[in-house]
């Protein structure tokens, strides 16, 4: 995208695609699964597409031969997702790929020709309301299915419960708002807003939960997603520096040994022309 565009690290990105992985909806990729056996070879162009957890997610679900075309405008990034990208389907196909160093939410129709599924993940978040219009306009042109995964909803749910959770929720969802170099995020509307306007032009919209359930097993991911949860909710507001001071020190401990639940949640969506 641009220098204003939120960074992610590939330390954050390859820590969390295990839950991201466990999260995802398996129902809306047997769907896809089914449409790409129909369909025989598969076209994918993979938007956004980080260090390239989405490949490594759906293509071993994939019947038939595919191409990946997988997009970020981070170069960084594209070189992770090139260098683990899967070379075999689940019934043996062979796998190919190429990158594409681009600004995903300045794509047109004509970059997306000839796609058979158009896919993305933890991305509709960091839209603003023009680019999800440009997204979903490229998209249906397209005229495919399009699996959109991992967009946060704005529900957390910590365990054991604190008083301040919630404080800390609110704000940090403000936070998931903000506006960034001019841009004004969704956050957690984009799911609704997304699911909207593939609806006015005319798609079928499938959304499922996709929840992040961290528990002891998944200690280390949740002790620093707390730590980025609280940090953001501060930045909001201030005020909860010294609010949460105490607060931050005792549920990150309880993160890091493993005695703090956490569920994110997050929503998929399936959206296929009618």
């Amino acid at each position: 995208m641009t220098d204003t565009t939120v960074r992610v690290s590939p330390e954050w990105l390859a820590l969390r695609e295990p839950a991201d992985a466990a999260a995802r909806s398996s129902e809306l990729a047997e769907m896809v699964a089914r449409t790409a056996l129909a369909a025989g070879a598969t076209v994918v162009h993979d938007l956004a597409c980080g260090t390239g957890s989405m490949s490594r997610w759906l293509a071993p679900r994939l019947p038939g031969p595919q191409h990946w075309i997988l997009y970020d405008w981070d170069p960084d990034l594209l070189r992770y997702a090139a260098a683990a990208m899967p070379d075999v389907a689940a019934d043996g196909a062979a796998i190919t790929f190429e990158t594409r160093s681009r600004d995903i939410t300045r794509l047109d129709p004509a970059d997306l020709a000839g796609a058979s599924l158009i896919t993305t993940s933890a991305l509709l978040d960091m839209l603003t309301a023009e680019e999800m219009h440009r997204l979903v306009s490229a998209c249906v042109a397209a005229a495919c299915p399009t699996l959109l995964t991992l967009s946060v909803v704005g529900r957390v749910e910590l365990t054991p419960t604190d008083p301040l959770d919630q404080r800390v929720a609110a704000a940090f969802n403000d936070h998931q708002r903000r506006t960034v170099g001019g841009r004004r995020l969704l956050g957690p509307d984009a799911v609704g807003i997304a699911a909207a306007e593939f609806a006015r032009k005319g798609s079928e919209v499938l959304v499922r939960p996709s929840p992040w359930r961290l528990g002891p097993a998944e200690a280390t991911v949740a002790a620093e997603w707390f730590a980025g949860w609280l940090d953001a909710a501060c930045e909001q507001q201030p005020e909860l520096i010294a609010a949460t001071a105490e607060y931050g020190r005792r549920r990150g401990m309880a993160a890091t040994a493993g005695r703090l639940g956490v569920t994110v949640g997050h929503h998929d969506l399936l959206v296929r022309p009618r």
